[in-house]
């Protein structure tokens, strides 16, 4: 190898900075961003040349620009490489020569690439949880709206099934004109997103082939098909998380914790995290709450409980979608089905009984 070559990309051009590893000295080409540009940048290099650049929000293109060059990409963590340079100013040179100097320094804080099919496909998953992100505020518009005058809900047990629809559309007929214009104008665009939601979910039952990791996941409480289907694709490899607490962290399920002296503060679960992973598990375990007087054996429904009683509902959503990613980590490590902690010490203490 000959050189070290970092990027530092925005949204209208990139910054290359190559170093020298003999002599040191560096170079700098602005690059304007268009297709084809940062292969042409590339062109006649030393094939397998690391690049480093940064995990923004348009880095696919460059990556797979720096592949077709036949040279190596690096993803680098933004937040932790800014860190480790340390650098109390801050311009695009300087930024690269950070990077490169982390490169020559070995400690260039690097995560995984998802291969270019597998990011295709997240695509969808996560089109569907936007879809979804705006049914449910269309539906909390709605609500509030009929609740401001007098609307006390429906008896119906699917607030939105066809019983409950007929007295929705009446009670919207009765608003204020323009307030009941708006409101039918949103129902109807509950109904497009609904569609959309469910032609999205006809794509993923299609396209996303139902593998053995999905049917492992599928066997922890709360994760169904679909969320099966978001975790295996978000996840890609699990052999690349240490440890079950590494995963959960990664998944967005840990709390901040502030620790100083005798006194430790554990505040909301992470946000600079995979928000894919971490809105899935928060999903699985509001539906452990729901489905918590049907299964009450069961310990997600015991934890939720325990919690809820100490800390409140959303400190115990958080508990147990730790929980559920902890046991992702030993599900997929093992090749073996969720076993319930709950029920195998049921198990234990009828088996020593009887002995």
């Amino acid at each position: 190898m000959e050189e070290y070559i970092a990027f530092d990309s925005h949204k209208r051009y990139t910054l290359m900075e190559r170093e020298d590893i003999q002599t040191g000295k560096t170079a700098h080409l602005r690059i304007e961003h268009a297709q084809g540009a940062i292969l042409q940048s590339l062109l006649g290099r030393e094939p397998g040349t690391p690049v480093a650049v940064e995990a923004t929000g348009n880095w696919y293109w460059i990556v797979d620009e720096i592949e077709l060059a036949g040279l190596e990409p690096k993803l680098v963590h933004p937040r932790k490489a800014k860190l480790m340079m340390g650098m109390i100013n801050k311009t695009d040179k300087l930024d690269v020569h950070g990077l490169n100097r982390l490169q020559r320094n070995g400690t260039l804080p690097t995560v995984w690439i998802p291969p270019r099919g597998l990011r295709d496909l997240r695509e969808i998953t996560r089109g569907r949880m936007v879809m979804t992100s705006y049914r449910t505020r269309l539906k909390n518009r709605i609500q509030s709206t009929l609740s401001k005058y007098g609307w006390a809900g429906t008896d119906a047990s699917d607030p939105y099934g066809k019983k409950a629809r007929v007295q929705m559309i009446k009670a919207i007929q009765q608003l204020p004109p323009e307030t009941s214009q708006m409101t039918a104008a949103f129902l109807n665009q509950l109904d497009f997103i609904q569609g959309q939601i469910a032609e999205t979910e006809g794509r993923i039952r299609q396209l996303v082939r139902d593998t053995p990791e999905m049917e492992l996941l599928r066997t922890l409480p709360g994760i169904g098909w679909i969320l099966s289907a978001v975790v295996a694709l978000e996840i890609g490899e699990i052999g690349r998380f240490a440890s079950a607490e590494r995963y959960a962290s990664y998944a967005g399920t840990t709390p901040r914790v502030h620790a100083s002296g005798d006194k430790i503060r554990y505040g909301r679960l992470r946000s600079d995290v995979n928000r894919y992973l971490k809105w899935a598990y928060v999903e699985a375990a509001h539906s452990v709450c729901l489905q918590r007087r049907t299964f009450p054996v069961r310990h997600a429904s015991r934890l939720y409980e325990r919690v809820r009683r100490r800390k409140g509902h959303p400190k115990a959503i958080g508990a147990v979608a730790r929980h559920l990613a902890e046991a992702t980590f030993h599900v997929l490590s093992r090749g073996e089905p969720y076993r319930d902690p709950a029920i195998r010490s049921i198990q234990g203490g009828v088996s020593a009984k009887m002995s």
